[in-house]
């Protein structure tokens, strides 16, 4: 797939479609398909101008910023095209339900009930955004980031310490406090986790 930007639109074949692409919409951290629309040359700038995703309404015709009524927007991350340059990959944050049904979709799929580390990522920047009083991830926060390095420094030395037993369960539990630590810390300096891996992909790729 080929990255799109504002300088290379061009390349998109929207002539086959006249004058429409499908543009397939997925949530940049969990990857989960969100809904389908369809984007000419107009609406793809206006995306890349006001950082809102954009589509062209068939039925309004005319360009619909996605929760322009609801509020529910789609921040844009990211649009690649596919290999036939006549369909859009779309890459955004949603900022609530996708669905007018008030689905977190537009697809009736099953909840995703699995809990990673992109998911602890996602609860630390709600709380970040929407701060919730009592809140331990909030009192962090509020208190800066030397107060959390320094708890992130902590927890690596109680696991290296757990590391020397064998006590495998206080061993995870120090583990699961360092990482939790580690993306608040993350979330303290604006850097996703999705930007460290990338560190680490192109220490591999060399």
């Amino acid at each position: 797939m080929n990255q799109i930007t504002k300088e290379n639109i061009h390349t998109i074949d929207f002539d086959k479609g006249g004058g429409l692409v499908p543009a397939i919409l997925q949530d940049a951290v969990s990857k989960e398909v969100l809904m389908l629309g369809y984007m000419n040359a107009g609406s793809l700038l206006e995306s890349f101008q006001s950082g809102k995703v954009t589509f062209y309404s068939r039925s309004k015709d005319r360009l619909w910023t996605k929760g322009e009524s609801s509020g529910n927007f789609l921040y844009l991350k990211e649009v690649y095209m596919d290999c036939d340059a006549d369909t859009l990959l779309v890459f955004a944050t949603p900022s609530g339900p996708v669905c007018h049904t008030g689905s977190r979709t537009c697809f009736d799929l099953p909840a995703d009930t699995s809990f990673g580390l992109s998911t602890l990522e996602k609860i630390i920047s709600d709380r970040k955004e929407n701060p919730r009083e009592g809140s331990y991830t909030n009192r962090l926060l509020e208190e800066g980031i030397n107060k959390i390095a320094q708890k992130v420094g902590e927890e690596a030395v109680e696991l290296i310490i757990e590391a020397k037993d064998d006590a495998d369960d206080l061993f995870k539990g120090e583990a699961a406090d360092l990482l939790y630590h580690f993306l608040v810390l993350l979330a303290a300096k604006d850097i996703s986790l999705d930007e460290v891996l990338q560190v680490l992909a192109d220490r591999h790729a060399q």
